[in-house]
């Protein structure tokens, strides 16, 4: 999850502002990131020091080797990043607050000079992203506001030691680690401006290709198979939720008044948590992991949702085409990544 923040740019930005309201914002996101950054120590001290716990060291023992596959199996940038660690002391790095209009999948924007246009505002503290949600509900906007374990400054803070391991995301299952590890490097090696879907698409092939890559590397059994178990349930998730967008989005664009629009709407709504309510119970045991999300699912959660898995096919059917060479496929995001965002969209879904 993860998302992008250029803040090491703010220290330039903020005296261009001058009275722009979006000075506050700013500050505190630049005061929250370099706190981020200055809480973290080199995963060496921590491995040395005697009052580490022993499962946080063998984790970190274990990031530093995930950190080196990423360089030399995936290609993915040679830098400061992941080779410190901080507690936090909370749940999360940052959290997002993303919004979507009453019978829309489409995102609110939030666009700021130089640092461009993204689909959701992140905040260093809970209360403020949760004050703009209910702003943005009183407004008439559909709202989700979540927590994100890490976010990517996409390499603009290695001059300051680099986007650190946080224990937000560090101490949780091993291939958890290696997906977001994978995920947030990617954004360091492309990206492409105001084009979150393409980005976040692009991160998530990374993780997905590059995990399968890992658990080779590993050649351990069991960590597959707890892999294809998990997979196998958040396929089965990814597939419900992709079809309650597809008839969703179908509603909004169509031509029905929208008073019958909201009702087929809680119909859709409705019709979903039943079937999810089946799968659970039928295919997973009654494993509750998403009951949260589907309980609060909304236009928000399912547009935010599908900017990190649409076009994912056509990224790993472009990984194929360079004939399964990492270098090559990096070089050839990049090069999308600098086209307008049209031709983009064409050239990456001609890759099919």
């Amino acid at each position: 999850m993860r998302r992008a923040l250029r803040l090491a740019l703010l220290a330039a930005v903020l005296p261009v502002l001058g009275g722009c309201g979006t000075v506050g914002y700013y500050a505190d996101s630049l005061r929250g990131h370099l706190n981020l950054l200055t809480s973290a120590r080199p995963v060496k001290e921590w491995v040395r020091d005697e009052a580490t716990s022993e499962p946080l060291r063998e984790r970190l023992r274990l990031s530093q080797e995930m950190r080196e596959f990423a360089v030399t199996e995936l290609k993915l940038p040679d830098n400061a990043s992941y080779r410190r660690y901080a507690d936090l002391r909370r749940d999360a790095a940052v959290w997002n607050v993303v919004a979507a209009p009453e019978l829309s999948l489409q995102l609110k924007t939030w666009c700021f000079p130089v640092l461009g246009c993204v689909g959701y505002r992140g905040y260093f503290d809970r209360e403020q992203a949760r004050a703009l949600g209910e702003e943005l509900k009183t407004a008439g906007w559909e709202v989700s506001v979540y927590g994100v374990p890490a976010y990517s400054t996409l390499g603009w803070s290695n001059w300051l030691g680099g986007d650190p391991l946080l224990n937000t995301f560090a101490l949780g299952p091993e291939t958890e680690l290696a997906r977001l590890l994978f995920h947030e490097l990617a954004h360091q090696e492309a990206y492409a401006d105001d084009d979150t879907p393409f980005n976040e698409s692009y991160a998530t092939a990374v993780e997905r290709l590059g995990l399968e890559r890992w658990l080779a590397h590993r050649g351990n059994p069991k960590l597959r198979e707890e892999h294809e178990h998990i997979e196998a349930r958040r396929e089965q998730f990814r597939t419900l939720t992709r079809g309650l967008r597809a008839r969703l989005d179908a509603l909004y664009r169509g031509d029905a008044t929208d008073e019958a629009k909201r009702e087929r709407k809680a119909a859709l709504m409705a019709e979903f948590r039943a079937e999810y309510e089946r799968v659970k119970q039928t295919s997973w045991g009654g494993d509750g992991a998403y009951d949260g999300w589907v309980r609060r699912a909304n236009n928000a959660a399912l547009a935010v949702q599908g900017a990190y898995g649409d076009l994912v096919p056509d990224f790993i059917r472009l990984f194929e085409r360079q004939g399964g060479d990492w270098a090559r496929f990096h070089a050839e995001v990049k090069r999308l990544a600098k086209l307008p965002k049209a031709e983009r969209r064409r050239a990456l879904e001609g890759a099919a």
